[in-house]
C-alpha cells in the first residue's frame, strides 16, 4: 500500500471513529427511512438537506457542519447546493472504491 493511498484511508477511519458521523453515513445509505419527505426535490437526487440532519442529530449547527465536512473530505458524502440550501447525499462511488481499497490492501 502506498502514502498516498494509507493516507486516505487513514482519513476514512477517523471520520468514522465518531458515533455521530458514522449515524449520519448510515442514515443516508437509506435517507427516505430516517429523514422527513423533501418539500422540493428527490431525496435519492438531491440528497437530505443539512436542516433535516441538523435536527435529527440534535447537536450544534457548528458541530454538524463540522461532521459533514469531515466525512466530505474524507470522501463518504457529497454536498450539493440547491439555492439558499444544502443537500447531502453518500457517495456512493467513492465509498465501493474505499471498500475496493481495504478489500485488496488490508
Amino acid at each position: 500500500m502506498n502514502l498516498e493511498v494509507a493516507m486516505e484511508l487513514l482519513e476514512v477511519f477517523k471520520a468514522l471513529s465518531n458515533e455521530t458521523r458514522l449515524q449520519i453515513v448510515q442514515w443516508l445509505k437509506n435517507p427516505e427511512i430516517h429523514f422527513p419527505k423533501p418539500q422540493h426535490g428527490d431525496i435519492h437526487e438531491d440528497g437530505v438537506c443539512v436542516s433535516d440532519i441538523h435536527k435529527k442529530i440534535g447537536l450544534s449547527q457548528s458541530t454538524v457542519s463540522l461532521y459533514l465536512s469531515i466525512l466530505q473530505n474524507a470522501g463518504l458524502i457529497k454536498a450539493k447546493r440547491v439555492g439558499q440550501w444544502t443537500y447531502y447525499k453518500r457517495d456512493e462511488e467513492n465509498i465501493k472504491k474505499i471498500v475496493e481499497l481495504l478489500s485488496r490492501d488490508l
